[in-house]
């Protein structure tokens, strides 16, 4: 049998963020996790009480709350390693693309786009991302 060494973690700290969104507190959960050196976004819909119709409008304003979370927690989108993309029509998708380009710029992440169903269905796409975190 063999054994196995575990790894050692030198920083177990965890912090966590709240963007006051009203499903986090509905449904019990925090805007971003900052831990084991990454910040972890939870999937994040257009915001305020007016939500776009039009898909690219979301993208947009889902990335804004995405990058104002990432700056109060040290850092950005151009540490992003892994993003996710879901729709409830992936036709929608390719209207996104020029936001999203213009987002992450020369500093793409590994990403998928997943085809279903979203919490509302006034929302049209959802984004969870995954960035480094920078230490202090």
């Amino acid at each position: 049998m063999l054994k196995k060494n575990r790894p050692q973690r030198a920083d177990l700290t965890i912090q966590r963020i709240s963007s006051g969104g009203v499903f986090e507190e509905k449904i019990g959960y925090c805007r971003a996790v900052v831990a084991g050196g990454f910040v972890h976004v939870a999937g994040t819909v257009a915001g305020g009480p007016d939500v776009p119709v039009d898909v690219v409008d979301q993208c947009t304003s889902a990335l804004e709350i995405i990058e104002t979370t990432l700056i109060g927690a040290g850092s950005g989108l151009a540490h992003a390693v892994r993003v996710t993309y879901m729709l409830p029509d992936r036709r929608d998708f390719e209207r996104c693309l020029p936001v999203l380009r213009a987002a992450f710029g020369a500093n793409p992440p590994a990403a998928t786009m997943i085809e279903c169903g979203l919490i509302d269905p006034k929302y049209k796409i959802e984004i969870e991302i995954e960035v480094t975190a920078l230490m202090p």
